[in-house]
């Protein structure tokens, strides 16, 4: 089946097998490999990414559902080539990585999140990311660069 999704601002229209995950149509149809497939069932939150502005997990949606919708994978987080998003910039201030393999789906969730509650305090930080798993366990880091990038972001309004 043929379907046309806006993926980082960019319009692309492939044909794909109806069982196509998005999390597959994002890494071989488009070539973004940011987002992740970790578990394959929806525990970990390493292949989320923004669907219509919300946090989902791309492994448990199938790219026709996504037909006619904007997808933002961690490679379109940023507002341009040169510059982070304040998400992204807070988990490298902070330290909100070790390993790597679960930043992304962390830094999406992150950025979701936000969008929804501008002012967390931290028991709602580590209440809304509790969808995604780091292996690593570095929660205090992530959830103290969500909580920066949340005063960041409220800066720049």
């Amino acid at each position: 089946m043929q379907i046309s999704i806006t993926v980082n601002g960019v319009a692309q229209t492939h044909d794909v097998e109806p069982r196509t995950l998005l999390v597959q149509y994002l890494r071989e149809a488009s070539g973004l490999t940011g987002t992740k497939i970790g578990c394959d069932t929806s525990s970990c939150g390493a292949c989320t990414v923004l669907f219509d502005g919300e946090s989902v997990k791309s492994c448990t949606m199938f790219a026709a559902q996504a037909d006619g919708g904007t997808v933002t994978t961690i490679e379109g987080l940023a507002p341009s080539s040169d510059e982070m998003h304040a998400v992204q910039q807070a988990f490298h201030e902070e330290h909100g990585l070790q390993c790597g393999f679960c930043t992304a789906g962390m830094v999406m969730a992150a950025a979701g999140f936000l969008a929804e509650n501008p002012d967390p305090t931290e028991r709602e930080v580590r209440l809304g990311l509790e969808g995604n798993l780091c292996r690593c366990t570095g929660y205090h880091n992530i959830v103290q660069a969500v909580l920066s990038a949340a005063k960041k972001l409220q800066g720049a309004r």
